[in-house]
């Protein structure tokens, strides 16, 4: 039927999130505790970056 909303695909977006802390760093296993929920599925792919904030704007 035209126009009948039908099941489809959701997520693959990046989403980004501020202000979570690392709890520990563990070199010996390659780990690194995050305190806080990450979204995303169980072994998939997280990228930390330094937060990089706008500064006051005049």
């Amino acid at each position: 039927f035209k126009g009948t909303r039908m099941a489809g695909r959701m997520g693959n977006e990046r989403v980004t999130l501020q202000n979570l802390k690392i709890a520990r760093v563990d070199a010996e296993s390659d780990l690194l505790l995050i305190k806080g929920a990450i979204p995303g599925n169980n072994g998939g792919v997280v990228t930390v970056k330094t937060a990089v904030k706008g500064g006051a704007h005049a």
